[in-house]
């Protein structure tokens, strides 16, 4: 709707007119001035990420992230989870960089335990929008994921690793049913010691990571308050050095398992959804 003075101009003086018209003209430019910088500030504002793309962490694999897929899903988010090859520190990360380059737009970058050592090397691509660590490492730079777990005293999940004559590590069954995922039923802790794949002690582990995304990026943290594999006390540190945004969960080392509406929850906040 325009705006037209009530006032005839065909009845004032010529100066008069021609100084009520030059008004007229600038409220009019003011006017489409504010509109324009109203419009320009609406079409800047970021839109919400909308791929999410899930790391999973060391004896696991992809499907340890059932859960959370299917909610995040229903959310209206592209979801990818990865499977690392578990050989070296640096091709679990070129993994997770070739699925973030076969999404559309930006994405949520997701670790859980291991898998924050990974994100910290990979997160550093354009792609990622932000990094989410769950119970999760998030070494320095010259870091290792086990020399971040040496600063406390160990867990007791730790007394069920094996290695084998190549240095590759396995946890018991033992293992996982009482540190790992000791909130879970029966049959799901079964499933996650069948499944399990044989990590890298050396080459993943303790492999030191090269470039620190954390320290570029948005980050946010979930603390597994009854984490028997990375002490709670290591996490709280991790959050507190990322100066993440932290949620605490009390929960074994699989969160994302024994509560994965929360986890799905804080995931979505990442993307700007919640």
């Amino acid at each position: 709707m325009t705006w037209r003075p009530s006032i005839s101009l065909g009845r004032l003086p010529r100066l008069q007119t021609l100084r009520l018209a030059g008004m007229v003209a600038l409220l009019g430019l003011l006017a489409i001035s504010t509109f324009s910088g109203k419009a320009e500030t609406q079409m800047s504002q970021p839109q919400h990420v909308r791929n999410i793309v899930l790391v999973h962490g060391a004896w696991a694999d992809g499907s340890s992230w059932n859960k959370i897929i299917p909610l995040l899903q229903r959310n209206g988010f592209h979801v990818t989870a990865v499977h690392l090859p578990f050989t070296t520190l640096a091709e679990d990360a070129a993994t997770v960089k070739r699925a973030l380059a076969l999404q559309d737009g930006p994405a949520i970058l997701v670790g859980h335990s291991y898998g924050g050592a990974v994100i910290t090397e990979a997160g550093a691509d354009p792609n990622v929008a932000a990094l989410v660590y769950l119970a999760a490492f998030a070494p320095d730079l010259g870091q290792s994921a086990g020399d971040l777990n040496n600063q406390y005293p160990p867990p007791s999940g730790g007394k069920e690793i094996r290695p084998d004559a190549n240095g590759f590590l396995q946890i018991t069954d033992k293992g996982v049913a009482e540190d790992f995922a000791q909130d879970l039923t029966t049959p799901e802790k079964q499933i996650m010691a069948a499944i399990q794949g044989q990590v890298s002690g050396p080459n993943e582990l303790g492999a030191k990571v090269t470039t620190v995304a954390w320290k570029q990026k948005p980050t946010f943290y979930i603390v597994a308050d009854q984490d028997r594999m990375i002490s709670p006390e290591l996490e709280r540190k991790f959050a507190a050095q990322m100066h993440a945004k932290t949620i605490h969960i009390s929960s074994s080392h699989v969160p994302m398992l024994s509560h994965p509406v929360q986890v799905a929850e804080f995931i979505a906040s990442a993307a700007g959804t919640q």
